[in-house]
């Protein structure tokens, strides 16, 4: 796994092929894990990319025993029963970036739980800035995902996945 840890540059890692949904799962089950008490995470893609499925991965790999969904209709599902809180965001149907002040969106990014954000383009200037960023595409049958540190703790987020790669 090779992923930009430096925060001044802010340079995407070389993309990493997972071979399907499974890996994709995984790959998400250790950035909850290096994500420890909590972060902003940025997810890019087109429909159908992977993104939901690297949440699911997250989630399950941090505790939550039922079914994950795609926020889409509700924008953001929460996951309460795991440590740390996450809240799991789809902006894809969101009309006006001003929805989210209506659904108090500030008081979800209260710094101790783990924030999903799919689609954050759509809300552009209501949202806090990333943490780390990841990117999925599809190429043939399987997909790419590449990732980048934004912050100073999104860099210690990158070097613990890389730590844990290096030592699994």
């Amino acid at each position: 796994m090779k992923i930009n840890n430096g925060v001044d540059g802010m340079a995407w890692g070389d993309w990493e092929t997972l071979a399907d949904a499974d890996a994709t799962e995984a790959w998400g089950a250790a950035l909850g894990r290096a994500c420890g008490n909590g972060a902003v995470v940025y997810l890019f893609g087109d429909l159908g990319a992977g993104k939901t499925t690297l949440c699911r991965g997250l989630l399950h790999g941090l505790g939550h025993q039922g079914n994950v969904k795609s926020p889409t209709y509700t924008l953001v599902e929460p996951y309460e029963d795991i440590r740390p809180r996450v809240y799991h965001f789809d902006l894809y149907r969101l009309a006006d970036p001003e929805e989210l002040e209506f659904m108090g969106i500030r008081d979800y990014f209260s710094g101790e739980h783990l924030c999903l954000v799919e689609w954050p383009q759509r809300g552009q200037g209501l949202l806090p800035s990333a943490d780390c960023e990841v990117e999925l595409q599809v190429v043939g049958t399987h997909r790419q995902l590449r990732c980048r540190a934004c912050t100073r703790e999104g860099k210690s987020i990158v070097m613990r996945m890389q730590q844990a790669v290096r030592t699994s």
